[in-house]
């Protein structure tokens, strides 16, 4: 209990939520009772997070820059330098897989920033890239003048329980961005080289699977699919490499997967800081077999060191 002039207030930690919403510690303290209108939307514990940010209103915006086709590699670039800086500036941030206007942000199941409240872990990090991407924008496109209205991010949180789902969604996004890249090659080498009306090549392709799709761009327009780069049929993946930091304390950071104990502040600070000294490593690679992770345990490694279990 302590005392404030004749006021004995109870220790705050030890009140429940309620009561702190209508606390008398607030500034006008007759109107403090608006903040009990607030929902609580802390993401369950003990499961991974995915931040997904998405592109608003996207379409317009590639027309209106008059982004190359099929794929504007400017554009990717800019995406990726944006994930980039916000991989960087959030620590709690283990990996990110991007691929034509959106970015997975993966945050661990032992996350506690913001106390894993969804609207603020959201608002976060698609402000966080918007920012980067209007700033950025002048690098990649010099010519190009950025103007209102600016382009924009939204984005979500949802919780996988287990790393096997997590990676089912990672996978999941790659045969996306590989399904997606197959038709738009073809799409556009259909208007562009071939003559094809959009309607034209949209109907043409109708019914289509991916082996036709690549016997039309092979046997028309003698591209092989197989040679494009692995940035537009692979996405791009973001992660910390601890191949420069100290390994004196056997955590993700340094030795093969061990998570420092979340109770211990000290371990705590010293995970934080071999994160922000890790060096970002940018790559197009598959993310759907298991060569990927076997080299790497540590981004998804669980609670004591566990490494890709269930």
């Amino acid at each position: 209990m302590t005392t404030y002039g004749t006021m004995n207030v109870v220790v705050l930690r030890q009140l429940p939520r309620d009561t702190l919403l209508r606390s008398n510690f607030m500034a006008n303290s007759d109107y403090g009772y608006v903040r009990s209108f607030e929902q609580w939307d802390a993401l369950p514990p003990s499961n991974w997070i995915v931040v997904r940010i998405d592109g608003r209103g996207f379409s317009k915006h590639c027309k209106k820059y008059d982004f190359e086709k099929p794929n504007d590699k400017r554009a990717l670039d800019l995406m990726n330098a944006a994930a980039t800086e916000v991989v960087r500036s959030l620590v709690d941030i283990v990996l990110a897989y991007g691929q034509s206007d959106e970015y997975s942000f993966v945050l661990h199941e032992l996350v506690t920033l913001f106390e894993r409240r969804a609207a603020k872990l959201a608002t976060t990090v698609a402000t966080a890239f918007t920012a980067e991407y209007c700033m950025q924008w002048s690098s990649f496109f010099p010519d190009k003048p950025l103007e209102r209205p600016y382009p924009t991010f939204d984005g979500r949180c949802v919780c996988y329980p287990k790393r096997k789902i997590l990676r089912d969604y990672l996978s999941w996004r790659q045969a996306d961005c590989h399904i997606n890249n197959l038709y738009n090659t073809t799409f556009w080498n259909m208007v562009l080289k071939g003559g094809r009306g959009n309607a034209e090549a949209e109907q043409a392709l109708k019914g289509t699977v991916a082996s036709d799709k690549n016997e039309i761009l092979f046997s028309r327009f003698g591209i092989n699919y197989n040679n494009e780069p692995l940035i537009y049929r692979k996405g791009t993946v973001i992660y910390r490499a601890y191949d420069d930091c100290n390994t004196d304390d056997g955590n993700a950071s340094t030795s093969g997967g061990k998570v420092a104990d979340p109770e211990s502040r000290t371990q705590m600070e010293k995970e934080r800081k071999k994160k922000m000294k890790a060096r970002l490593v940018l790559e197009h690679v598959d993310i759907i077999g298991d060569a990927f992770w076997d080299a790497r345990p540590y981004i998804l490694a669980g609670k004591r060191g566990e490494e890709m279990g269930e």
